[in-house]
């Protein structure tokens, strides 16, 4: 078990999350939260126990009256205009601190006077200050009716920025949005990956993969189209409201998986070429989950993956999200004779003793 210093785990702590719909990277940060402070109740606004992991759901977990609404695990995206209204009627109980991991809501829980805020921040909201146009861009009417909402959100994500104590941000490219959009210095404590989990594998099929979320962010749309061109495999892991879209352009070549295991995850990445990462992502923890098994990875050079992935070392950047220039990093990737041992290498500076460390003293800086 991974856990933090005896001494914190005296401590009374309360932890705060967007929302439990799945085990993605968000998740897994908070299940070693989880781990390290046992008796931590959790406050979320939705919770879907059967697609949680069972040392999250073995808390007290604490829900926002969306839980009651009829449908709302399979359409919660777009009850986003009420999240700020539930989560203002969230209130953590008496605690020492509360560590909020957040991207959306997570961080405006109202604490007491008395309890320190340390929040764990993905990034400010994405759907009020980045990436307006992958999420509403495509649909005129939508953009229309979100733009004064999506004014009103800024509003209140910077607003209720000030109850926080201490950020903390995932990334260098997450710190300047923070500093950016809510005027806050913030610390850096990479996510981390569960390096046991994986090994090195030195042979490969002959597929290359995707593990994500299918949302409009991502980019999946541009690695469908060029895998499409190239004829070359693709095997696509993840769910999403842009799965019925992308179906719909994918040439035979491309196989889309659904969720998976993460056993199973794990021999993709194994048995794969290489993984894809065509998104500007805020970090990036599968890319080197993929590292840890010593494959390579082409990646989009902006964002979070420009820490997370050494050029020529344990991957490929492209410059410009084109059918072409991902093709082209792709041959290139193909062509390297790849160390996988190195590759590894780096991925292991980013395992979870050194965030169990980089929290640690985070908390000794804020109490």
């Amino acid at each position: 078990m991974n856990s933090f210093p005896e001494k914190w785990r005296k401590l009374n702590v309360v932890l705060s999350h967007d929302w439990l719909t799945g085990m993605r990277g968000g998740e897994r940060v908070l299940e070693i939260l989880c781990e390290g402070f046992p008796s931590a109740p959790v406050l979320t606004l939705i919770h879907n126990h059967a697609a949680i992991s069972e040392i999250i759901n073995s808390h007290d977990i604490h829900t926002s009256w969306l839980q009651n609404v009829p449908g709302i695990l399979k359409y919660y995206r777009y009850f986003l205009p009420f999240f700020p209204q539930a989560v203002s009627q969230m209130h953590a109980p008496q605690a020492d601190l509360m560590i909020s991991t957040s991207h959306c809501t997570a961080k405006a829980v109202r604490v007491k006077p008395e309890t320190k805020h340390i929040c764990y921040c993905f990034t400010p909201m994405r759907y009020a200050w980045v990436f307006y146009d992958e999420y509403f861009g495509h649909n005129p009417i939508k953009a229309v009716i979100a733009k004064p909402f999506l004014k009103a959100l800024q509003t209140w994500d910077r607003k209720t920025s000030a109850r926080v104590d201490r950020f903390v941000a995932i990334s260098k490219h997450v710190q300047t949005r923070i500093k950016t959009f809510y005027g806050r210095e913030s610390d850096i404590v990479y996510p981390p990956i569960d390096t046991s989990r994986f090994s090195i594998s030195d042979k490969h099929e002959n597929f290359d993969l995707i593990v994500s979320a299918l949302v409009p962010y991502k980019r999946i749309d541009l690695a469908v189209r060029a895998y499409s061109r190239s004829g070359t495999r693709l095997k696509i892991v993840g769910t999403g409201g842009e799965l019925k879209k992308l179906r719909a352009v994918a040439a035979p070549n491309i196989e889309f998986l659904d969720w998976q295991s993460d056993d199973k995850i794990t021999r993709l990445y194994r048995n794969c070429r290489m993984l894809i990462f065509p998104g500007e992502e805020d970090f990036g923890l599968v890319p080197l989950e993929a590292q840890a098994c010593g494959k390579p990875v082409v990646a989009y050079g902006k964002g979070g993956a420009l820490e997370s992935v050494i050029a020529n070392t344990s991957g490929i950047f492209f410059e410009e999200q084109t059918e072409q220039c991902l093709l082209t990093a792709v041959d290139k990737c193909a062509s390297i004779k790849w160390d996988p041992s190195v590759i590894r290498a780096h991925a292991e500076k980013f395992g979870i003793t050194n965030f169990i460390q980089g929290m640690t003293d985070v908390i000794e800086k804020t109490l």
